[in-house]
């Protein structure tokens, strides 16, 4: 202080008035600057009216139609690939047929009335979760083909690939298996399929100690047409393999069939079933027909959307007759290129097979055919 009193004293009056209204102004702005940032903290947002928020819902709504086309548009020039479409072939598929919110439409005009479009983040939202409906059957059923279809629904999340968890990967654990999942809303529902969960042994005590409230579903079709068509598939990867008459009978001359030969042992349905029914009630199965599903695919989806609690809204209008392939396909969403029908991997054309070989086949599956109907309540027609 004292040092501060010597240099005051050895400047002339002017200056030292001058220095003392500086700082005064100095500290008077600073406390000024201090009061005004804690008024703005104090204040309330701004209202808006119900003519604004509609505005904004209504600029949205522009915004998120652009999004679309030119998502699509990416996809458009992208092309298909054969077999399996990327997932965003079915998130604009889903925006198509989700009916509208109006207190969806109240809930984006409230978030963008707090937050300018240019600061919204439209990343993936949702949680990873354990799967509530898994397709455990057959290979060679159409599991994929009801697979395609499902991941349509607006409230269905599904993995392309089969995860085989309960089958191959038990050991990884159970977060593991939930990271595989894709991220899900509150009342979607998250499915996989594995076709080969439904022959193995562990799979169904290990799925009810997942959750003992899982939905399964099975896709089924004639053993004789299955077995062939699991042999078309094993022949194309390799040529070389013994002929499907071979492979059939432990011996020809004596017409055993050959149980141990995997093509033949999962048709056996009703076997496999009884290992499930010692965990599941049988409300907790959905048995969907093969057949039905290629020739009357809504009629089946239609079943299977009950079965989950879902909204019927994938019908029969989102299905066109494709002539190249023989079958049903999905109708190409609006703005895309192509429609979608399954890969050149499906609808393979069978060999011939010995007529006798058949009616053996027939003859062998028939008792355990019967006792399929019998434990399910449905005549699937195969013995007809």
């Amino acid at each position: 202080m004292a040092f501060i009193s010597i240099f005051l004293d050895a400047l002339p009056t002017t200056v030292c008035r001058k220095i003392v209204l500086m700082l005064c102004s100095l500290m008077m702005s600073l406390y000024l600057l201090y009061y005004l940032t804690d008024l703005c903290h104090t204040m309330s947002s701004p209202v808006r009216s119900s003519e604004e928020e509609s505005n904004l819902a209504g600029d949205f709504g522009e915004w998120q139609a652009l999004r679309r086309k030119r998502l699509l548009h990416k996809l458009q020039m992208q092309g298909y690939l054969n077999g399996e479409l990327p997932e965003k072939y079915f998130r604009e598929l889903r925006l198509q047929l989700q009916p509208a919110n109006v207190k969806q439409q109240e809930r984006i005009s409230r978030s963008l009335a707090a937050n300018p479009p240019s600061t919204l983040s439209f990343s993936e939202d949702g949680v990873r979760k354990l799967p509530q409906a898994i397709i455990i059957g057959v290979k060679k059923g159409g599991t994929r083909a009801l697979l395609e279809f499902l991941r349509v629904h607006p409230d269905i999340r599904a993995v392309g690939a089969e995860p085989h968890f309960f089958d191959r990967h038990y050991d990884k654990g159970m977060e593991w298996y939930k990271d595989l999942m894709p991220r899900t809303l509150e009342g979607q529902i998250t499915m996989e399929k594995t076709p080969s969960y439904f022959v193995t042994m562990e799979a169904a005590a290990r799925i009810y100690a997942m959750s003992k409230d899982a939905k399964l579903i099975v896709v089924v079709r004639d053993p004789v047409t299955r077995a062939i068509s699991d042999y078309t598939q094993a022949l194309s990867k390799k040529p070389n393999i013994p002929s499907f008459e071979s492979l059939v009978f432990k011996n020809r001359t004596s017409g055993l069939i050959d149980t141990s030969w995997n093509a033949i042992q999962i048709g056996i349905y009703a076997k496999h079933l009884e290992n499930w029914l010692l965990y599941f009630p049988m409300g907790q199965i959905l048995f969907v027909s093969g057949e039905r599903l290629i020739n009357d695919p809504a009629r089946e989806l239609g079943k299977v959307q009950d079965f989950l609690g879902l909204k019927r809204i994938i019908t029969d209008k989102h299905f066109y007759f494709n002539k190249t392939k023989g079958f049903l396909c999905l109708k190409k969403p609006e703005g895309s290129s192509k429609p979608h029908c399954l890969g050149k991997t499906k609808g393979r054309t069978h060999p011939n097979i010995d007529p006798e070989v058949i009616r053996r086949l027939r003859d062998f599956y028939r008792p355990f055919n019967m006792k399929f109907y019998q434990m399910t309540g449905q005549n699937f027609g195969w013995d007809n």
